[in-house]
């Protein structure tokens, strides 16, 4: 028996999954509102479910002959995502100016679903519709454009939920399957591998510039309409929230690693959003050119250029031409890495950067600020 691999052929750039069709308004990528935050559950790392693992057949060369094991465990934690942008008239009334289909997956049996912001951004009404075909109304509880990631939550309980796994120990080369509703065919499969790790919005066009973009690749076909549905290891573990494709790529698809999302559901289950904090510094990374001038043995960490006054890092004593190399004990690659690792430790936070500076290293305290929110592009009305 062998393993049928269907590529299929991404010819435009989008955001998958839909995004909003609009019939008269620009859809946006702000949070999206229908209601109060749900508080039935408190703010904590995302639920152990724990599953037996899944037996999918394979050679002895261990290749999967079938992923059907894998798609039948997973398949009814899997839901389709419907949204409405609903605005009132001139005249008291009620019409539909953007509509969204994506894919969501239970996390959480307690209602909890996990999909991307994109999916729900700006909806008035959310539905979810389930395997078995019954639907119901969905509350977004948090979402965080800049990452775009949502957490959706309907009232029902005792839902088959996914676990979440460990998109850390992945390797280029593993096996991957997602399931998804690709152009509104619902409950679609395709399998594939991991391609590569670390893929940025440098990498990935037409994203949101203040977003932070950490994507898995992968060869499983990712289409529009699969966007916040699972990637999953073989052992039916969720690993990414499938995100994007390239344009004109065959075979190349994008996920939030799952790590990621797991560092912010604390989050947005008890603010519904994130705030993230900030040094107050602007970053560049080393070239060769500038890591000999600076006396740099290599290219890594975050070269300062600019120190805005007033801020955390001016109050600290950083400047202009000082390396950041490593941030709370964790060693920096490059300035997305601090990015990222200084947004999500906390405002008002005490953090430990150490610092570069000619032949000085040595550690400042910083106390943390509040990064303040990137603007988004206004709406245009109807």
């Amino acid at each position: 028996m062998g393993l049928r691999v269907l590529l299929l052929l991404a010819t435009l750039v989008y955001i998958c999954g839909c995004g909003q069709s609009s019939s008269g308004a620009a859809s946006g990528a702000a949070t999206a509102t229908t209601g109060a935050i749900a508080t039935s559950r408190p703010a904590s790392a995302a639920p152990q479910v724990t599953a037996a693992p899944v037996q999918v057949v394979v050679s002895n060369d261990g290749r999967p002959l079938s992923f059907a094991p894998l798609v039948k465990r997973s398949n009814p934690s899997v839901a389709t995502i419907k949204s409405r942008v609903v605005r009132e008239t001139a005249f008291g009334g009620r019409r539909t100016v953007g509509q969204g289909l994506g894919t969501g997956f239970v996390y959480d049996s307690e209602g909890y679903l996990l999909t991307n912001h994109h999916v729900i951004a700006k909806a008035n009404e959310v539905t979810v519709r389930f395997l078995d075909g019954h639907e119901a109304n969905g509350t977004v509880v948090g979402s965080d454009r800049h990452t775009d990631i949502a957490v959706v939550k309907v009232e029902e309980k005792n839902l088959p939920a996914l676990p979440l796994g460990d998109s850390d120990v992945l390797e280029v080369g593993d096996w991957v399957m997602a399931i998804g509703n690709p152009f509104g065919l619902s409950h679609s499969a395709s399998a594939g591998i991991v391609s590569a790790k670390g893929r940025t919005r440098d990498d990935v066009r037409g994203l949101d510039p203040s977003g932070y973009f950490n994507f898995l690749q992968t060869d499983a076909s990712i289409n529009p309409g699969n966007s916040g549905g699972p990637l999953l290891n073989l052992k039916g573990e969720v690993i990414g929230i499938n995100a994007a494709v390239r344009a004109n790529a065959n075979g190349i698809g994008f996920a939030i690693p799952i790590n990621m999302v797991k560092q912010l559901l604390p989050m947005l289950l008890r603010d519904g959003k994130i705030r993230r904090s900030a040094i107050g510094v602007e970053v560049l990374g080393l070239n060769p050119v500038e890591a000999l001038r600076l006396k740099r043995p290599d290219t890594k960490g975050a070269w300062v250029q600019g120190v805005r006054p007033g801020s955390p890092a001016d109050r600290a004593g950083i400047a202009a031409d000082d390396v950041i190399v490593a941030f709370n004990s964790q060693p920096i690659a490059d300035p997305d890495e601090l990015r990222w690792l200084a947004s999500i430790a906390g405002v008002g936070t005490q953090a430990t950067v150490k610092i570069a500076r000619q032949e000085r290293v040595f550690d400042v305290k910083v106390t943390l600020g509040e990064l303040p929110e990137a603007p988004e592009q206004p709406d245009e009305e109807p």
